[in-house]
């Protein structure tokens, strides 16, 4: 591995990123209105893959399959934010106006300082990418084939529970219910389940390549946000502030995260008179 070209593609890389982050910055406010931060940390991955596939001195072949998983799961997950973002785009997420009154007077300055990090978090969990495109072996190995397969069944999964709860959104006589059909019969997160197992599948790919074990990094730090920061815990808590004793119910009979391991129902607590 070329530790010169490494260092190089990272910083173009990290520059890219927090400059499209900076733009992005202001423009959530002008608008006040944070939420459009998470649409373009989607789209940032897209952006890293084509720097590698354009400079990172890898296979050919090998740069072509990963840009196009990277480019096709980043832009439509960021599609998918962009219309929920757009639909309500005067209207900022709760967990965001939380942010600026937690922050008060500097709320502008920190809020900018957030977005940046979030540029750097995209150099970081891209990890699998740098590693892969580094790699200039002439054939791919089993664990990349592996890591292709596991990915097409993380974007399927993903896109199909992103899909199931919009759908069920459009119902106007689902207002105020919780969604329990398809995937959310199963878990009540199916799509960060699948989020997840895409970074996993990155993992699986990169393993084919030098240092590929470092990789493991990303669906790490995935999984940690997910399940103890920013992911799950945020979503509940909005859940049980917004649908109350129908999602303490729905809590009560389905899994939390993996699809498949639903819980066995448990009695509901009456409440006390």
């Amino acid at each position: 591995m070329d530790n010169s070209s490494l260092l190089m593609l990272i910083i173009y890389s990290t520059v890219t990123c927090c400059i499209i982050m900076a733009g992005v910055w202001l423009w959530s406010y002008k608008i006040k209105n944070a939420g459009v931060v998470d649409i373009f940390w989607s789209y940032n991955f897209p952006v890293i893959a084509i720097l590698l596939f354009l400079f990172a001195p890898g296979l050919e072949t090998r740069k072509i399959i990963l840009c196009s998983m990277v480019v096709l799961a980043g832009l439509r997950l960021g599609t998918h934010l962009a219309i929920r973002v757009l639909k309500h785009l005067h209207d900022e997420e709760p967990r965001y106006k939380h942010l600026r009154q937690e922050w008060g007077a500097n709320a502008e300055v920190k809020m900018f300082g957030f977005f940046q990090m979030q540029a750097i978090s995209n150099v970081l969990l891209a990890i699998p990418f740098f590693i892969s495109a580094m790699n200039t072996k002439s054939n791919l190995s089993p664990l990349e084939y592996a890591g292709i397969v596991l990915w097409f069944i993380s974007v399927t999964g993903e896109a199909t529970a992103d899909m199931q709860l919009a759908n069920f959104k459009k119902d106007e006589s689902n207002k105020g219910k919780v969604c329990d059909t398809g995937l959310w019969h199963y878990s009540r997160h199916p799509n960060y389940f699948f989020e997840w197992l895409m970074w996993v599948s990155y993992f699986v790919f990169a393993l084919a390549s030098p240092y590929g074990y470092l990789a493991i990094i990303s669906p790490a730090i995935i999984l940690i946000l997910l399940l103890k920061v920013t992911g799950i815990p945020a979503t509940e808590q909005q859940s049980l502030r917004s649908k109350g004793e129908a999602y303490k119910k729905y809590q009560s009979t389905t899994s939390v995260f993996v699809p498949w391991f639903k819980t066995s129902p448990k009695p509901f607590p009456k409440e006390r008179a």
